[in-house]
């Protein structure tokens, strides 16, 4: 079977990706195999994905150095699956989904009116300097969407950029996330206040989960990869996913 996948990725992620997704596909009980130490899933376990049969699905995957992600988008169904690279070779160290709505949101869940987090500050320390340059790219980021301002949400994000979120209709890509803020659009995309984050460094990539309790609808599940490029962080993806009570 022959995929068209669109970007740029390591071949050798990709033959790993294939190959553990034709296993999830048969229920293959020895699937951890592909596991990281560090694996999550949402939601979990991943037995019955979403996407049962990738054949017709658009994939778009790319790789960061020892960091890489797999993105596959089957009508409103979007499977996030993020691979590093360790001794052994590519390990999945995260596995979400998303499912879109069906029609466009009448409002975004966001973090009020004042977005004190996290335009304005998070409740977590980051560990180093990698982790405090990331986070304060993140405020700035949510800062520009807040306030709509596409020139400087431009600065932050990588130009394979999409968001994906269990309150949209829709892939946000960067032009059309800038083309939103420029026409006052909802998208049903905001800035969401940070609950708890974990960070995990690999040189110039840096992985980013997080939970989120936005001010109205349910919590939500994110994940993020910064790219370093040109001495600055830039966002490459945020998949988010709403999780019932």
């Amino acid at each position: 079977m022959c995929l068209a996948v669109f970007g740029a990725a390591d071949p050798a992620m990709l033959q790993a990706d294939r190959a553990f997704a034709a296993a999830l596909a048969k229920s293959d009980p020895a699937i951890d195999k592909w596991f990281d130490a560090d694996f999550q899933s949402t939601p979990r376990p991943p037995f019955a994905p979403i996407v049962a049969d990738e054949k017709g699905a658009e994939i778009h995957a790319y790789t960061y150095g020892q960091l890489g992600d797999v993105q596959v988008n089957l009508g409103r169904a979007h499977v996030l699956r993020v691979w590093v690279k360790r001794a052994g070779g590519w390990k999945l160290i995260v596995y979400q989904e998303v499912k879109s709505l069906d029609a466009a949101p009448s409002f975004a869940p966001g973090a009020g009116a004042e977005c004190e987090n996290p335009c304005k500050g998070v409740p977590y320390r980051p560990a180093n300097e990698t982790e405090r340059q990331v986070v304060a790219a993140y405020s700035k980021l949510e800062t520009a969407a807040h306030a709509r301002i596409s020139a400087a949400f431009a600065q932050v994000v990588a130009d394979e950029f999409v968001a994906v979120s269990s309150n949209s209709d829709k892939i946000s890509t960067k032009r059309a996330r800038m083309d939103d803020f420029d026409h006052s659009k909802n998208s049903g995309v905001a800035p969401t206040p940070l609950v708890s984050a974990r960070f995990f460094a690999f040189g110039d990539a840096v992985l980013m989960v997080s939970e989120h309790k936005p001010d109205r609808g349910s919590p939500l599940h994110v994940t993020r990869i910064w790219v370093k490029r040109g001495g600055d962080w830039t966002e490459t993806l945020s998949y988010q996913t709403a999780i019932s009570p």
